[in-house]
């Protein structure tokens, strides 16, 4: 990451009985956990909503439906001892497929390979030590029913 770069993210909010699905990062430098919902880097030419599409398919290996722009937020922080700064445009969306909705957690690939898992948690899952990132996630989730 380039500390002297804003850099656009898109992120979806697949929400299934007050639940949030989310990937889960851990911080080693301050020693705590961080959690995001799917969704990545808006690239040069792609639209936010293109983003969101291509981020999806590309790591869950499946197809959305219904997407929705509920916020942008501006996120100002400090990953691994590094500065960074966001503009995140936070997308309501669906999956294609409703028998993801039924499954506890759904595995995932990133671009260079690595595997993870991502989860259905409620609001009760996220604390100061375990956070919903970017900033104001969680206030902009809750006002709109989204979070419980």
């Amino acid at each position: 990451m380039n500390m002297h770069r804003i850099r656009p993210l898109a992120l979806c909010i697949f929400h299934h009985q007050g639940k949030i699905l989310v990937h889960q990062f851990h911080d080693a430098v301050a020693g705590r956990t961080i959690f995001r919902p799917v969704g990545g880097g808006i690239e040069f030419g792609e639209t936010s909503h293109e983003a969101i599409v291509r981020e999806v398919r590309e790591e869950l290996d499946a197809a959305v439906t219904d997407l929705r722009l509920i916020g942008t937020l501006e996120n100002i922080f400090v990953w691994q001892g590094v500065s960074g700064h966001e503009i995140v445009r936070v997308f309501d969306g669906r999956f294609e497929d409703s028998r993801l909705y039924e499954r506890d957690y759904l595995d995932g690939c990133e671009d260079d390979g690595a595997a993870f898992t991502v989860r259905w948690l409620g609001r009760e899952s996220f604390t100061d030590d375990v956070v919903l990132a970017p900033d104001g996630l969680g206030e902009l989730l809750e006002g709109m029913g989204l979070l419980r």
